[in-house]
């Protein structure tokens, strides 16, 4: 045989064997009716995220057939789980000959099996990119069964709980036994009440466990634990056929999560970047969880002792079990309502009323309407049989008819919950201070008339006192924004100014508590004898004039216990002032960059204080009515309480901004203090919730070190802390930047969990920065993996002389950008 034959025999047989390879790899993610597994083969995904093979829990020598994403640790889904193949590698998962995909034991018994009615002899299964084995008819293409519409314990992105009113065909979650045992568990995860929808945890499929409370398309109303990381994605899908499904997604393509529903009933989120575990963290139940535990009509306070109490009008059913700590029996009312008595001529019956009870978890079996809250009391007056009432702006008006169940208060979240009460019980808890009266429609009616007409008074007598000539600087410049001003007056209670330079002894300089860009802030005290912090806008200052009216706007509408809270204004001639809780420690940074204050902030309260802040932007960011950036988050603007609890202040230079999460938006006036700033805003004037979420990050390194960001001016290597940070990061000794005043080796993970989260936070790319949900996620949970943070900003250190003609050339190209530095109290 000649040279040349030898070569074309050669390419012959390596163009086979190439075809051949390309064969193998190109069904290397599928099951066809020639190609099957055995026990110790495995399918994968074409991306190689997700495999399809046989395997053993921990602890166990049982063998399953599962998916699982990246390793074996994260088993998403089960066949065979109440039928395990004991003692046996010899299984096979293959297409059947009726079409079906089955696991078959090493006698030939099937052990699982699709259990398609429809006859298909021809199908394949095949395991995509998102973890969902299909199986199909070949010649049709048409899906005929899939692991997403068959979970076990475990959700994934795009798949569904869903629910058919028609039908009562679902789609549910079942826990596993126990880590080693993947047989089907004591747990159930059920989509339920579909009118205002909401998930249910049943025990052993009949009784409910916990419950989510009522989806409004935001959060779960009744687990404000769950905010975060855990809501954003979800959608709720009803369709024309009855069916309504709740899904979850990540918009990112390197996000992924895992959620599933654990042995021990709780729910479980493992969020993954870039195939590295992000998040790892369990929602964990107290008490008041657990469904129905005080009873009808009873309230579940999980940090009272007892946690079970009754409302206004009621008393414990059997009272014995209810002082022996046994709550299931609840409450009855002892005064009867008033709905519904015969009236004559000699008795003059009162119309029932509605106490208000404040961050509530709204009890099961609601029903739901159409209107505002003013026509949910109405409506609900109107019908004797409705003993309750609560309202969402997403969801509407919710009712009860029958006996409240699975009623909690919390701390924050919830809703405001009405109980309707008879008219005696009002006037008694008017007088007695508990609760608070809501009158019928007609009494309300008149109280919006009167309402109204203060308002009116308020605007006159502001236009009265407003000096007319041309040379008024209010007049100026307050001219094109008197709508505004007037509508925020109707919302804010008025104080006189005589009453405010009373409260202040004429604003003395003894009483000043600081002094910012916007004017000076003084201590008071009213007539009352209840303190408050006086901030008054500075006769000379433009700037502070807009600040006040954008802090009328903003915080007018905002009430979270993080946020200082506004108690009124007053707007007489040139004077405009805001009036303040007092806060009795002034701000952070009196303490935390004092020699000797600093002492006081021992680990545990800075940590306190750390997880405050990022409560309250993520109020400012996901939770509150508007959408707000604050854009000035420093330490001079953490005001500390009697407790040290934080509250963040300041929201002249605030933004309200509409749009999805990512949204970015542009500013011509860039504002706010050098060294909180991010670099896109500084530089460009782009600000979004990133900009926050890196002045945070500014904010805890501050607090876990106890230096000033601006401290490091003569360090010839480092422009900041966050580069001091970051330079110790990187050599390996960032455990040295920690306070000594607060080391402790019982919190040292605490601590350096806290530098970690930081320098995420101020990494110099916006994109890589984590939301402020994701960071009150590690903040609260029990994280073990975290990822390594990138390039922070403002590391290299340059010259006065450079850094002024960059700062130079930048504004000289931009005619419209200043920065101004607005130092806070």
């Amino acid at each position: 045989m000649g040279f040349p034959t030898r070569i074309n025999h050669f390419l012959s047989f390596l163009l086979i064997f190439c075809s051949f390879c390309w064969g193998v790899s190109s069904v290397n993610d599928s099951i066809t009716s020639t190609r099957f597994i055995r026990d110790s083969q495995t399918i994968s995904s074409s991306n190689g995220d997700f495999k399809l093979g046989f395997f053993s829990p921990q602890n166990s020598t049982h063998r399953y057939v599962g998916i699982w994403y990246l390793s074996q640790t994260y088993i998403i889904w089960t066949a065979n789980r109440d039928q395990p193949l004991i003692n046996d590698s010899s299984g096979v998962l293959k297409i059947h000959k009726d079409g079906n995909l089955v696991v078959l034991n090493g006698e030939n018994r099937v052990m699982w099996s699709t259990n398609m009615s429809a006859s298909a002899t021809n199908t394949t299964a095949q395991l995509d990119n998102s973890g969902n084995l299909i199986l199909r008819d070949v010649s049709s293409l048409t899906t005929l069964w899939d692991t997403f519409t068959h979970p076990a314990d475990i959700a994934v992105p795009s798949m569904k709980i869903a629910s058919n009113r028609i039908t009562g065909e679902k789609i549910e979650y079942v826990s596993w036994k126990s880590s080693s045992d993947p047989s089907s568990g004591y747990f159930t995860g059920s989509l339920e009440r579909l009118d205002a929808p909401e998930v249910f945890f049943w025990y052993n499929k009949t009784k409910p466990y916990w419950r989510t409370g009522p989806w409004n398309g935001r959060v779960f109303l009744g687990s404000p634990r769950m905010l975060t990381e855990y809501l954003y994605g979800w959608r709720f899908e009803p369709n024309d056929n009855g069916t309504a499904y709740l899904t979850y997604n990540f918009e990112k393509p390197a996000m992924f999560g895992i959620l599933t529903i654990t042995p021990r009933g709780t729910l479980k989120l493992v969020e993954f970047l870039n195939r590295t575990i992000f998040l790892d963290f369990e929602v964990d139940q107290n008490e008041c969880d657990f469904y129905g535990k005080c009873g009808p009509f009873g309230s579940c306070d999980n940090s009272t002792v007892p946690i079970c109490s009754c409302f206004e009008g009621f008393e414990p059913r059997k009272p014995e079990e209810w002082n022996s700590k046994n709550w299931t029996n609840g409450c009855v009312r002892n005064v009867a309502l008033n709905c519904g008595k015969l009236r004559n001529v000699s008795e003059k019956v009162e119309e029932d009323g509605f106490l208000e009870y404040h961050n509530m978890k709204v009890p099961d079996f609601s029903e739901r309407s159409d209107g505002d809250q003013e026509k949910c009391g109405a409506d609900c007056l109107a019908n004797c049989s409705c003993l309750a009432y609560a309202y969402d702006s997403y969801i509407g008006c919710m009712y009860w008819s029958r006996d409240l169940i699975d009623l909690q208060k919390f701390p924050n979240g919830g809703v405001d919950l009405f109980i309707r009460v008879p008219s005696q019980l009002l006037h008694a808890a008017s007088g007695g201070g508990k609760g608070r009266k809501y009158k019928v429609l007609i009494i309300g009616i008149m109280g919006a008339i009167g309402a109204l007409a203060t308002a009116i008074s308020a605007y006159l007598l502001w236009r009265k006192f407003t000096p007319k000539h041309k040379g008024s600087v209010l007049q100026d410049e307050i001219s094109g924004k008197k709508k505004e001003i007037t509508t925020k007056l109707e919302e804010l209670p008025l104080f006189k100014f005589e009453k405010l330079a009373n409260a202040t002894d004429n604003f003395h300089f003894g009483n000043m508590l600081g002094k910012g860009g916007f004017g000076p802030v003084y201590k008071g005290h009213l007539e009352n004898g209840q303190e408050i912090a006086v901030k008054r806008l500075s006769k000379t200052s433009g700037q502070g004039l807009e600040e006040f009216m954008n802090e009328v706007v903003v915080i007018s509408k905002l009430q979270h216990r993080n946020l200082v809270r506004l108690l009124g204004c007053c707007i007489e001639g040139e004077e405009q002032m805001l009036v303040y809780e007092f806060m009795p420690n002034k701000s952070l940074d009196s303490f935390l960059f004092d020699p000797l204050q600093r002492k006081v902030l021992d680990w545990k309260k800075r940590f306190n204080i750390i997880e405050g802040i990022a409560r309250g932007i993520l109020y400012l960011h996901r939770d509150s009515r508007l959408r707000i950036i604050h854009r000035d988050l420093k330490a001079s603007n953490i005001l500390l309480d009697d407790d040290m609890n934080p509250k963040i202040s300041d929201f002249g230079l605030a933004r309200i901004v509409r749009g999805g999460n990512d949204d970015e938006a542009n500013t011509k006036r860039v504002v706010g203090t050098y060294g909180y700033m991010p670099p896109e805003y500084a530089m460009e004037g782009i600000f979004s919730e990133k900009s926050d979420v890196y002045s945070f990050g500014v904010l805890l390194l501050e607090i876990v070190s106890g230096r000033r960001n601006t401290s490091f001016h003569n360090d010839e290597q480092s422009l900041s802390l966050v580069g001091f940070a970051w330079r110790l990061w990187n050599e390996g000794n960032i455990i040295t930047i920690i306070d000594q005043e607060i080391w402790d080796p019982v919190f040292e993970k605490s601590m350096l969990k806290c530098i970690h989260i930081g320098l995420l936070c101020v990494q110099e790319l916006t994109k890589e920065r984590p939301s402020i949900s994701t960071v009150v996620l590690m903040l609260i949970s029990e994280i073990t993996h975290l990822p390594p943070p990138k390039q922070v900003a403002f590391v290299q250190k340059q010259n006065c002389q450079s850094s002024e003609s960059s700062q130079k050339s930048q504004f000289n190209s931009n005619n419209n950008v200043t920065l101004s530095e607005v130092q806070g109290r």
